[in-house]
């Protein structure tokens, strides 16, 4: 059933709060922001021990709370009385903990998540139909209704009071009451945990109503789009009414050759949104690729350290009033669900200041140095794209990691096993391919990192990189058997841990590949 079109109510609060950004002082807002988190929290726990009362200011603050990561919370606060955390870190009782690992090689965490912290991630999502009709002012969004492509919305009762489980789940039992005629899937299909059968019956379901806007991880999307395909016979549209699609969590840069097959029929509107467990952070306000604007007035205070001096006893914090572009930056959030100075993970680089944009340039843990030769995420991405360009290829995924030697006198070298979409290809030709792969990613990391250059050379210290071209759904396959299929999860784009690496090609070789 197509519910009320409530696009032209919605518009006028559109123009008012797109009105109100672009006047927006952010290193102002930020900084009372930040007055306003410290006044909420100053009676916790938290705030008793770094003595909320007596800060007036960020110098103050960056003085008397250090640099804390989720380990650092979970031991020095949480832990002893967790699930009850009451006037802990935040005033009240956390009623919902999101539950993330973000990929395959992460450890599961429970970050709070706090009433307020709900109420914000509203008016974020909100922001981003804001973005869209000001690009777009002609564009319906609430004509149709929203698809969200998440995990499993079944919530776990932890205590009276306090659940566990995704922070889809989070968002389906917090959704407001007006939003709900306007949001696909319904509870049912939403609660299923079997992704396999939840993206069959959501497919099915799909394929009968007025689908205007549509969210998710790419990777996952890509499926949903294929099944309903599959479902009309391979005639398209997959969604005749589609005109915005929100993604994140994984880059797009991969998929959007594919993304712009599946949406020329509509000329559907892509919006890259920056959403963690820990809050929402930045949504696109421009067009792809020209940076993400940070959510300045949400309930969140940034700070951004630069990542080579994490490790330092007293890094350098820039917040909104000194952050420069160009930097690569470690994200810090202190947030009203009671995070304070969280080294969250992320790293992003500023494009703009004014207002503040940034681009999602990776993780810590995304980072390849095994043998000194300080690889960012960032630049992994880059070479493996530009090769797949060059070479007239579309990757759907790929990791990487490093290979130790064996043997005396034998060299390291990184290996890349990168899934492609494509017609099959004789096993002869696929090692030919792979190799060519290879050299390209080789040729594009020396060019553009020196240190990766200099141990390169000659092949002393590092041999040439190989490539393993695998099968389309290879990676689904490996996520189904570590139980993390779908919704937020995603292929770790970098492995470090050597256990976990030697896992996925030891999966690899278990599966007849067939295509490449």
């Amino acid at each position: 059933m197509r519910p009320l079109n409530g696009t032209p109510l919605f518009r006028l609060y559109a123009e008012r709060r797109r009105r109100y950004l672009e006047q927006l002082d952010t290193a102002a807002a930020q900084a009372q922001g930040l007055r306003q988190l410290i006044a909420q929290a100053r009676q916790t726990r938290f705030g008793h021990d770094h003595h909320f009362e007596k800060i007036n200011d960020v110098v103050d603050y960056q003085r008397r709370v250090p640099l804390r990561r989720y380990e650092d919370f979970l031991a020095e606060y949480w832990r002893p009385i967790f699930p009850m955390l009451t006037n802990v870190t935040w005033p009240g009782r956390i009623p919902f903990f999101a539950l993330s690992s973000g990929t395959a090689s992460g450890a599961t965490k429970t970050i709070p998540v706090s009433h307020a912290m709900v109420r914000a991630n509203h008016r974020a999502a909100l922001d981003v139909l804001v973005w869209h009709l000001a690009s777009r002012p002609h564009g319906q969004p609430l004509a149709g209704k929203t698809l969200i492509l998440g995990g499993s919305t079944a919530l776990t009762r932890l205590a009276k009071g306090v659940h566990s489980g995704d922070l889809s789940g989070i968002a389906a039992k917090t959704i407001p009451f007006w939003a709900r005629p306007y949001t696909l899937p319904g509870s049912k299909l939403a609660l299923l945990a079997d992704w396999d059968e939840k993206l069959e019956r959501i497919a099915a379901a799909a394929i009968h109503e007025p689908i205007r806007v549509l969210s998710g991880t790419p990777s996952w999307l890509i499926l949903l789009f294929e099944r309903i395909l599959a479902l009309r016979g391979g005639k398209g549209p997959a969604f005749s009414e589609l005109e915005l699609l929100i993604h994140g969590g994984v880059a797009f840069a991969p998929y959007a050759d594919r993304f712009a097959d599946y949406l020329r029929a509509t000329g559907a509107a892509t919006r890259e949104v920056y959403a963690a467990s820990e809050g929402f952070i930045a949504v696109a306000d421009r067009d792809p690729g020209e940076g993400l604007r940070l959510l300045a007035d949400n309930g969140i205070f940034f700070e951004f350290v630069p990542v080579e001096e994490l490790s330092s006893p007293r890094p350098t914090r820039h917040w909104l009033g000194n952050l420069e572009t160009g930097i690569h930056y470690a994200v810090v959030l202190s947030t009203n669900a009671g995070l304070w100075s969280d080294v969250i993970g992320d790293t992003v680089r500023f494009v703009d200041r004014h207002p503040p944009r940034l681009l999602v340039t990776g993780r810590l843990s995304y980072m390849m140095s095994a043998f000194g030769e300080h690889l960012t995420g960032e630049e992994i991405e880059e070479a493996v794209l530009e090769a797949a360009q060059k070479l007239k290829m579309q990757v759907t995924d790929f990791s990487m990691g490093a290979e130790f030697p064996s043997s005396p006198g034998a060299k390291g070298r990184h290996a890349y096993i990168i899934e492609c979409s494509g017609p099959p290809s004789p096993a002869e030709a696929r090692q030919a391919l792979a190799e060519r792969f290879a050299a390209q990613i080789d040729q594009t990391l020396m060019e553009g990192n020196a240190d990766y250059r200099e141990h390169r050379r000659g092949d002393v210290q590092l041999d040439a990189p190989r490539v393993i071209l695998v099968d389309p759904g290879t990676f689904a396959h490996w996520l189904r058997a570590h139980g993390r299929l779908g919704g937020q999860n995603k292929v770790p784009r970098v492995i470090n841990d050597q256990a976990l690496f030697a896992d996925l090609k030891h999966h690899i070789l278990a599966v007849p590949q067939d295509r490449f």
